[in-house]
């Protein structure tokens, strides 16, 4: 019997084992819809997937690279990678490795030798074998990062070292890379090496998969552009979704938009979401949480649904110019506009949130939607709200309560008392703005370091808030002409495990334009997460 026939036969027989596999796979597809103007809504559904019907492509998980924070994060990455693939393995989804121009070391592997001598496909697309650099459906929003200088990181002396130790190595220091990282197993009986296009598409369709995981680095460049990344994929039919959090990018914070480096990942995350295809994490396969590298910032979630001040305008701004630059990641779920109570994603993202930040006036989303942030705030999560939130979720009449609940929506009636420790029971009339100062005994206070109380004014009404409770302690006090002082900003331990919350009823769209306000608000957040380190010594830090 001929070479290429015992090949046949040999790939056969290992694609009827592949079809013998486990139970389905529950996947959790996260993608962005474009709304009303700029504003672009998180969309989750969940899918049941067959393994026989599924792959995970590894891309360029090298041995080396020429950037040494890239191998830092490359290092830190491959042990959860490792459990995901192993999990998968067992269920019988297909692993292949793509560890591109490494095919040398590998000529005789049985993985490499089985992406070899396969029928061509039917409908092999013709530029296959070619990157792809672009696809139309990017046309419709701005590429989010520059990394026109190949997205280095390195300190410039750390880089000048790594390249002589990679150097004497015998390493090319512009492209060192020999095979796939170590810490990453292939299967000789299992899986399979290929960094062709042609090789991977004619093995998908040999193997009948329909579902297609991206997962390795770097997500702006190879996992998007290679012959078998994101946009090949995506544009000739497979059901291709990207890990995000077994990810990374080549992006440089000196370059636009000057944002973290995981920020920046984060950007290009949104980008595919929006344009090229879903994303999934791989708690779908390990549970727990996502993956998150030693040096990334926390998770930010807004949650906006506010016809009276902006916010939908205003927060997006700040959440660029005052929370991202900070390594923040920072994730917006408005309200659906074809149905205010809906708020698409809240669930998920809320679950995902380090803090989250409520924006919302008299809104009764879902139960699940609702549950997930009782949840966020029981399990002693921070929580940041702004004007309206005091009776974000709350009935102006709670004589329709039953038949809401009726309908499967939700409200939570005493979420000022319960979790900002607030009293709200209205606004004084529009008029003159609110003059502001110190509450007593709050001018060393974290949250107020850096904000200068001279000419600080609240543009909108006078929120009615005391008395508050016991639990908190309040920061900044408001006046108009005539009318009890009123607490307009304060923290809250909130719940049996003392969630940090920090509360405002400042917010006006107005009050965005105030550089005290946005000092104020962006150090309530870092606050609220205990990233805000206390100051040494005994100076007050708010300036009268």
């Amino acid at each position: 019997m001929s070479l290429p026939v015992l090949r046949s036969f040999a790939f056969l027989v290992w694609a009827l084992a592949g079809a013998l596999s486990a139970a389905e796979i529950t996947v959790n597809k996260q993608s962005r819809t474009k709304a009303d103007g700029d504003q672009w809504s998180l969309k989750q559904t969940t899918e049941k997937w067959q393994p026989a019907q599924t792959a995970i492509i590894v891309c360029d998980m090298w041995d080396a690279h020429h950037c040494l924070n890239a191998v830092r994060r490359e290092l830190e990455l491959a042990p959860r990678m490792e459990q995901v693939l192993k999990n998968a393995r067992s269920k019988g989804v297909l692993i292949i490795h793509a560890p591109s121009s490494c095919m040398e070391a590998y000529k005789e592997h049985p993985a490499r030798l089985r992406a070899q001598g396969l029928p061509t496909a039917a409908n092999l697309p013709k530029d296959i074998a070619a990157w792809c650099r672009h696809i139309p459906e990017e046309d419709g929003g701005k590429y989010p990062i520059d990394q026109t200088d190949g997205g280095e990181d390195d300190d410039l002396d750390e880089h000048r070292r790594w390249a002589e130790q990679l150097a004497a190595r015998g390493r090319n220091p512009k492209s060192p890379w020999k095979s796939q990282i170590d810490l990453l197993t292939i299967d000789g009986k299992q899986d399979v090496i290929s960094d062709s296009g042609v090789e991977i598409w004619n093995l998908l369709e040999a193997r009948g998969v329909k579902n297609v995981i991206l997962m390795g680095v770097h997500t702006n460049m190879c996992v998007l552009g290679r012959p078998f990344g994101l946009r090949q994929m995506a544009k000739n039919g497979k059901n291709v979704v990207l890990m995000r959090d077994l990810t990374d990018t080549m992006y440089n914070p000196a370059k636009a938009p000057f944002v973290s480096h995981h920020a920046g990942t984060q950007l290009i995350v949104e980008h595919i979401e929006k344009f090229v295809c879903p994303t999934i994490t791989s708690v779908d396969f390990v549970g727990g949480e996502p993956f998150r590298y030693s040096d990334q910032r926390k998770n930010v979630v807004m949650l906006i649904g506010d016809d009276e001040y902006k916010t939908e305008v205003t927060l997006p701004s700040f959440a660029e110019t005052d929370l991202k630059p900070l390594g923040l990641n920072v994730t917006i779920v408005h309200s659906d506009p074809k149905d205010k109570n809906q708020f698409p994603g809240m669930a998920a993202a809320v679950k995902s949130a380090d803090v989250v930040l409520v924006s919302v006036r008299r809104r009764t989303p879902p139960k699940e939607q609702l549950d997930a942030l009782r949840e966020h705030v029981a399990a002693g999560k921070p929580l940041v709200g702004i004007r309206t939130a005091s009776h974000a979720w709350a009935l102006r009449n709670t004589k329709d309560a039953d038949a809401l609940e009726k309908q499967g929506l939700s409200f939570w009636q005493d979420f000022d008392p319960a979790v900002f420790g607030g009293h709200y029971t209205g606004h004084h009339g529009a008029g003159p703005k609110t003059t502001i100062s110190l509450a007593d005994g709050s001018s060393s206070h974290m949250i107020l370091r850096g904000v200068n109380l001279e000419g600080f004014a609240g543009n909108g009404s006078l929120y009615k808030a005391a008395p508050l409770a016991a639990s908190t302690t309040p920061l900044l006090m408001g006046t108009i002409p005539n009318t009890p002082i009123e607490p307009v900003a304060w923290t809250n331990l909130a719940g049996e495990k003392k969630a940090r919350v920090f509360y405002t009823s400042l917010g006006h769209a107005e009050d965005f334009e105030s550089p005290a306000f946005r000092k104020l608000l962006q150090n309530g957040v870092l606050w609220s997460l205990g990233v805000l380190e206390p100051r040494m010594g005994g100076a007050p830090l708010a300036t009268k």
